[in-house]
């Protein structure tokens, strides 16, 4: 076990865990962070998805010892009151349909829109394409990142 520091949502948490431990277990079973979803635990569904730096990751699969310095922002840190404009969008479009997905999906998108303001059909198809959402609201989906494109800076 080692003691790990970490910055969480613009917090300092500690976490006293094996450095193998992936970031999603701790976010979840030892920070309490459960907005954070387990979905496939192989990177391969999205549903885990948190911002290391701002950039889209797989928390399932990313050791806390890799974590470093780097800021971490879940679903829970994405905006205080849960009107990003990817958030947003999500209620106006009505994407969620069991929702088990969306923190993760919002995730992405929200990375997306970061590195791409405006991103064109072609590139919202690409830059979600990782995410699986069982219901199959991709379309939902698709038109809820234009939406928050024209919410955006």
């Amino acid at each position: 076990m080692a003691l790990f520091k970490l910055s969480i949502n613009n917090r300092a948490y500690s976490a006293d865990v094996a450095e193998d431990t992936p970031l999603l277990w701790v976010l979840r079973d030892n920070l309490g962070l459960v907005g954070t979803k387990y979905g496939c635990g192989i990177a391969q569904c999205g549903a885990c998805t948190v911002h290391l730096d701002g950039k889209a990751v797989r928390s399932c699969v990313l050791p806390v010892s890799s974590v470093g310095k780097a800021k971490v922002t879940t679903i829970e840190g994405l905006s205080e009151k849960g009107d990003h404009p990817v958030q947003k969008a999500w209620d106006e479009v009505d994407v969620a349909q069991c929702g088990y997905c969306q923190a993760g999906q919002i995730m992405t998108a929200a990375a997306l829109l970061k590195e791409k303001p405006k991103p064109t059909d072609e590139e919202i198809v690409a830059g979600m394409s990782g995410n699986i959402c069982r219901c199959g609201t991709y379309h939902r989906i698709r038109e809820a990142v234009k939406v928050a494109a024209t919410k955006t800076n």
